[in-house]
């Protein structure tokens, strides 16, 4: 056997963790695309009780699914009183399942989002290389937006 380099001898913890970077960026751009659902969510949420619900953030303006992975936009109504969703109506504890089968844009009527539109983007599922990875850090992104704020209990 070889003796290891100098330089891996004096500095192998950081060759490790830029090893151990190099195989998740690896396994991001090459691994399967799996979800537990094929549904993503949309709530109407129910009335807020305090002030602190009152303060939630707004619905979003953009919904993003991807064919083969998340390709079913769930809609859910918590509210008492019925919304509307394009030519959709939801009655209170309804819910709807509406399948996509193409990519593209698709703007609904939507009153209770900001602007009056709620703009649903279907893009195609990626292929194994940059844009899998690309994907998994977008999807790693908003589900980190999305996060609801919860203040510390008192």
């Amino acid at each position: 056997m070889f003796p290891p380099h100098p330089v891996l001898r004096r500095h192998w913890l950081p060759c490790a963790l830029v090893g151990a970077l190099l195989l998740a960026l690896l396994y991001g751009a090459l691994a399967p695309l799996r979800t537990p659902s094929q549904e993503r969510g949309f709530t109407f949420p129910a009335p807020p009780a305090s002030m602190a619900e009152r303060r939630a953030p707004p619905l979003p303006r953009e919904v993003r699914l991807t064919l083969g992975v998340q390709d079913v936009l769930l809609l859910r109504n918590l509210d008492r009183k019925p919304h509307v969703f394009g030519p959709l109506q939801l009655l209170p504890g309804q819910e709807f399942r509406l399948p996509f089968e193409s990519a593209g844009s698709f703007a609904y009527a939507c009153p209770d989002v900001a602007g009056g539109t709620l703009l649903v983007r279907v893009v195609g599922l990626p292929d194994p290389g940059w844009d899998r990875l690309r994907w998994r850090l977008q999807a790693l992104a908003s589900g980190l937006r999305a996060l609801p704020l919860v203040a510390p209990p008192a």
